[in-house]
């Protein structure tokens, strides 16, 4: 594994916009990444393990719920730190940024908005240290981009619920000592439960084979006749607005994150280019080359723009959903087409994992698809602009 001697683009100094907290608070995240998960990721990804003892770091530089309350364990940190923590995590993974993501947006976020005060006492505290890891269950075998067809069901007896179905593609379901889990109701009206480890009937078999976030643990969430408590029911939201809500935060994550994976590329294409030499002169110093590094740092600089004036609007409370949307579908699209200019740069060189150009290349597979697909999106803004909606 090569030193990790990243340097980020701020072509347009966007520095000078953040707070002297923003700026501690990225920097914090940046050296860890450096130190705690460059050395490691490629072997982790190689092998197709998830890295745990990651975890306790992840939770000290603020990544579990840093937007969440100082009362309940969080940061109180604003949506422009959480992005900037995104973005540094995903500069050094995809799966270790969703890790990071599913804690905070899909886990803390559904049980401090919609959970009650001793289920926020109870779990929010355990989930900010990484003392408990937490998934989120929405997507079914058969129900992705249509959520609310979903058939995991939950029926009241009385003194708890029980609970039947199943889920896939679960990030961190393997470890994870609880999900939220959504379900229909006797009525058909979507809620959420906190799902706990030991209940009995609740199962999380990991899935393999993966070409795409290796370095991620991804599962299954399988109920036979789980027995919740009716104390573990989210009380304070229902219907499909509630999961989506809670993917709005996800998804706004992935619009920073994705920008970290493209500074990553294009940060090792153009030292390479400067480094490798073709012809008697740096191939830095050819046209070709030299149109698609500039290219790169354009959108990069674009996606940028867009991610900080959504985090202006987040903590404003403006943002909107379909804002949401066009960052998530345009940065992770920037992304992907960075990472594959970037392993033309470096020709056969790029394919392999002494540089992280094709790790980051197929882990953004998955995160042009997952926390709704590319063309969903499309759609969302599609939607949005004309007041139609294509999708249904």
């Amino acid at each position: 594994m090569r030193p990790d001697l990243f340097e980020a683009p701020d072509y347009y100094q966007l520095d000078d916009l953040l707070t002297e907290e923003h700026l501690l608070v990225r920097d914090a995240a940046r050296q860890w990444v450096k130190r705690d998960v460059s050395p490691i990721i490629e072997e982790y990804a190689q092998k197709a393990e998830f890295p745990k003892q990651i975890l306790k770091g992840l939770a000290e530089i603020g990544a579990f719920g840093p937007y969440i309350p100082e009362e309940y364990g969080g940061a109180g940190l604003d949506q422009i730190s959480y992005g900037l923590i995104m973005q540094e995590i995903e500069r050094g993974d995809s799966g270790v940024r969703s890790t990071a993501s599913v804690q905070s947006s899909l886990v803390m976020y559904p049980i401090f908005a919609y959970g009650s005060e001793e289920q926020r006492k109870k779990f929010l505290p355990r989930l900010a240290t990484g003392e408990l890891m937490g998934c989120f269950g929405l997507t079914e075998p058969d129900h992705g981009s249509n959520p609310g067809g979903m058939t995991t069901n939950f029926k009241d007896k009385g003194d708890h619920y029980l609970l039947n179905g199943a889920k896939l593609w679960i990030s961190n379901s393997p470890f994870a000592d609880i999900a939220i889990v959504w379900a229909k109701n006797e009525e058909g009206r979507i809620h959420g439960l906190i799902v706990e480890r030991e209940m009995e009937g609740f199962s999380t078999p990991e899935t393999h084979n993966k070409w795409s976030l290796r370095a991620s643990a991804t599962g299954e969430l399988i109920f036979d006749d789980v027995k919740v408590p009716k104390e573990n029911l989210l009380p304070g939201k229902n219907g499909l607005g509630a999961p989506l809500g809670c993917l709005d935060s996800a998804r706004y994550g992935i619009a920073w994150g994705a920008i970290g994976a493209a500074m990553d590329c294009y940060d090792t294409a153009l030292r390479y280019a400067k480094e490798r030499v073709q012809f008697g002169k740096p191939i830095a110093a050819t046209q070709l080359q030299q149109k698609k590094l500039a290219e790169m740092v354009t959108e990069i600089t674009k996606a940028q723009l867009l991610a900080y004036r959504l985090g202006q609007l987040k903590n404003e409370g403006k943002a909107t959903t379909a804002q949401i949307s066009m960052a998530k579908r345009n940065n992770v699209e920037m992304a992907i087409k960075i990472a594959r200019e970037a392993r033309q740069i470096l020709g056969g060189m790029g394919i392999t994992g002494e540089y992280p150009i094709m790790r980051h290349m197929m882990n953004l597979e998955s995160v042009l698809t997952y926390e709704g697909t590319h063309d969903i999106h499309l759609l969302i803004t599609g939607a949005d602009i004309t007041g139609h909606q294509a999708f249904k």
